[in-house]
């Protein structure tokens, strides 16, 4: 797929032209989105377009999974998230001939989503074939302010002579549906078509729409109205699953035609639909009353605070600095009015991966959100929470005790069909601990507004259904899956043990400083001094020959991988089996070298650098998680200048379509790890510790990194030149303790602390990758 060339500016990216080529990519990338409502970014008269949709955090349709051969415990139906109804949509005709830039390139045509603003516009100079020249100018939103509520803003106006100006504007059922990989036609049939329509009405203005899902007996309801400014006549009518408002006007030269469209949104597993349509109704009504202008007034509010609470600088290059703002933008936004329900993979940009959350949500994008919108963050550590009792179930199929959290999800219910990658994938447990309880070290607050403790507790008795001690004492994990697909089901995967570990001293730490709350949970003494024996006891691997850690008990041991440097032999599950990479040394993404951050003290210094040496020189990044990681260990081992080479792939890999793949939506774990990359990575920044912790580097080309971290409820700014790193308390009281480079210092306000930067002294020089597998941007 090819990427649409932007413009490069801080703070607007702008699509300069129109091209068919790069659509589905633009389509991703221009993506507005809450949280809560999600559209794509297609064209206002939707032809042409690959994907276009409208979508709602939670709202899906389910399909039976197949198997060629069943198993125990196989989950037996799938969920997809799927389009509602669709209010984007305003066709433009003149002098009864359609707005189409494939017939006619129109004479000017750009697009540009404003990070500022929170819009996405558009203006279009345009010949028709009568021979009038026309102006159209577009701005949509989806409202920050109000999480319900979206509106599109359409003017056009002729240039240089008369013209019969139609508007039709369509709220309409029956966006693309989501790709499946799967030829049963039973998931065609129940995803082509996920709908019943259970009410419908019209009016003048605009109308209103109410369906259900068949599988997920879900319903949605929509409402549309519209305002008009200028001379024209306005009518409504119900086309199937559509309410379709047209808008007559003759325009003599110099005039203009405005229309205001605002949308309402609302769904419930419970409630009727004659409620959900009175929501719907609320909403459009506030939208109206706030007005065009209130809405981007409210928009730009959200979005002026954000900027002053996370804004972050990079000087020295330019589409970085831009990426690294769209990043940002596109991460609050995905969460910024989410409330019950799940980020995807793709938040609500796409129908990639089916619309699943996966464990890099809980890996990456609450991270960060910890550090940067802390309640948001929360809101999503308690749908995880949600989603316990669920949990606790899956844990009872397997014959585990404890919870074992889904792999792929959208409600909570496993719905991966590939168990060597989900099922035995279960590290995935380690990960959601570790969010809720960096959740409350970041925070200073209890696990309790979040649900962490029970997260803990049972993830903590679930590794020790699975934990093996041996004769010697050593505590082990088997049949494991660790980040690296391309090693399945293997024993002692060293970042599962480690994570593992981890999980089991926190959850006592917990318990131990909620004692009443742990007794609720039928946690005493006993069972909190077996977690911190079997922590103390996990084993790690090591070959002693290399020196360095093996991935698993066996990886160095694998015949190496014959490396291609083409293209097109990646990613290489697409180009060879299973059987035969499951038995190679190639890393699919960073697993070990994801352990040397997430669990840097139990590595040296020493083995920080030859394990990073060695897994560089075997990880392909067929995984776009993989890039941040390895920005992050690439600085840790002081290799700044690589570091940013990653960072640069991480935090470009939507905006140039690095993957290949971002037509399916934007990858939010990779937006995420990009802010992370720069701020655990050049910027050293460690949150799990008693203090905040920095160790800050610069690359050679970059003369200047800024950035803000909530911590402890105050707002920190850390700015790095090439005189040093400066600390500044924004908001809140202090002193607040900072440890720069493992020296203490304490920061108040009107007291800035200035550290002077060090120079990287890498102990080993700078690694090299596979052919063909150096950075990609």
């Amino acid at each position: 797929m090819t990427a649409p060339a932007f413009d490069v500016d801080p703070w607007l990216l702008t699509e300069p032209h129109v091209d068919t080529g790069t659509l589905a990519v633009a389509e991703s990338v221009l993506s507005l989105t809450n949280g809560y409502v999600g559209i794509r970014g297609t064209l206002d008269e939707v032809e042409p377009c690959v994907s276009r949709g409208t979508y709602l955090s939670g709202v899906y349709e389910t399909h039976p999974l197949s198997y060629p051969e069943g198993g125990y415990g196989h989950p037996e139906r799938g969920q997809a998230m799927i389009s509602v109804a669709d209010g984007t949509p305003v066709r433009l005709l003149v002098d009864g001939r359609p707005l189409d830039v494939r017939e006619a390139e129109p004479d000017v045509h750009s697009r540009t989503l404003d990070l500022r603003a929170g819009t996405l516009d558009r203006q279009v100079r345009w010949t028709a074939p009568s021979g009038t020249t026309l102006e159209v100018r577009t701005r949509r939103l989806v409202s920050l302010a109000e999480r319900s509520v979206c509106a599109v803003r359409y003017e056009v106006r002729a240039l240089d002579g008369p013209a019969h100006v139609v508007l039709r504007s369509e709220l309409v059922v029956g966006a693309t549906p989501p790709e499946v990989k799967n030829d049963d036609p039973r998931v065609a049939e129940a995803l082509d078509h996920p709908f019943e329509t259970l009410a419908r009405a019209a009016d003048p203005r605009g109308g209103v729409l109410a369906v259900r899902t068949h599988g997920s007996r879900l319903t949605v309801a929509s409402a549309v109205d519209h305002d008009v400014e200028g001379a024209a006549r306005i009518g409504t009518d119900l086309d199937d699953d559509a309410v379709v408002t047209t808008v007559v006007a003759d325009l003599a030269a110099g005039e203009s035609l405005t229309l205001t469209k605002t949308l309402g949104y609302a769904w419930s597993r419970d409630a009727e639909a004659e409620s959900l349509l009175a929501q719907a109704r609320a909403a459009v009504r506030s939208g109206r009353d706030r007005g065009w202008d209130g809405l981007l007034a409210a928009q730009r509010s959200v979005l002026d605070e954000l900027w002053a609470t996370a804004d972050v600088e990079i000087d020295g290059d330019p589409q970085l600095q831009q990426a690294l703002r769209y990043d940002v933008f596109q991460l609050f936004c995905s969460a910024a009015a989410i409330s019950g329900a799940p980020v995807g993979a793709k938040g609500l940009t796409g129908t990639g991966y089916s619309g699943h959350t996966f464990w890099d949500i809980e890996g990456f994008v609450v991270p960060a959100l910890t550090l940067l919108a802390p309640d948001a963050a929360a809101r999503l550590l308690r749908w995880r929470a949600s989603t316990l009792d669920m949990a606790r179930e899956r844990a009872g199929v397997l014959n585990l005790q404890g919870a074992s959290f889904a792999w792929r999800t959208i409600d909570g219910h496993e719905v991966s069909a590939y168990w060597p990658a989900s099922t035995a994938a279960m590290h995935v447990n380690a990960d959601v601990s570790r969010a809720f309880w960096l959740w409350g070290n970041v925070t200073g607050e209890s696990l309790d507004a979040v649900g962490g403790l029970a997260v803990l507790v049972e993830t903590a008795r679930l590794w020790m259904s699975m934990g093996h001690e041996d004769a010697a004492g050593g505590w082990h994990l088997f049949g494991m899956t660790g980040p690296d697909e391309y090693t399945g089901v293997v024993d002692d995967n060293v970042f599962t043990n480690l994570m593992a570990r981890r999980n089991l001293i926190r959850a006592a730490e917990a318990c131990e400083a909620q004692r009443s709350d742990a007794a609720e949970l039928g946690v005493d003494h006993t069972e909190t001094a077996r977690w911190r024996a079997a922590a103390a006891a996990v084993y790690v691997p090591w070959d002693e020959g290399l020196r360095v850690h093996p991935a698993n008990q066996s990886f160095t041991t694998y015949r190496e991988w014959r490396f291609e440097d083409k293209r097109h032999s990646y990613p290489v599950q697409e180009h060879q089996h299973y059987a035969k990479f499951y038995r190679r040394q190639v890393v699919k993404q960073a697993d070990l070298v994801q352990a040397l951050w997430w669990c840097r003290e139990d590595f040296t210094a020493e083995e920080v650098a030859r394990d990073l040496d060695y897994y560089e020189a075997r990880t392909v990044r067929d995984s776009s998680l993989s890039a941040a990681i390895q920005a992050v260990v690439c600085a840790q081992a002081d290799h700044p200048d690589l570091a940013l080479r990653y960072l640069r792939e991480s935090a470009l890999v939507d905006l140039l379509d690095v993957q290949g793949d971002t037509a399916e939506g934007l990858h939010l774990a990779s937006v995420a790890g990009a802010w992370l990359a720069l701020v655990a990575g050049l910027g050293g920044l460690r949150e799990d510790q008693a203090t905040l912790e920095l160790s800050p580097l610069l690359p050679s080309t970059i003369t200047r990194t800024a950035y803000h971290v909530t911590w402890r409820g105050a707002l920190l700014h850390v700015e790095t030149t090439r005189e040093g790193t400066t600390i500044t308390l924004r908001r809140g009281d202090g002193p607040l303790a900072v440890t720069v480079d493992g020296a203490a210092y304490d920061v108040g306000p009107g007291r800035p602390v200035h550290v002077p930067l060090r120079e990287p002294a890498p102990l080993l020089a700078e690694p090299t990758q596979p052919a063909g597998r150096e950075p990609r941007t």
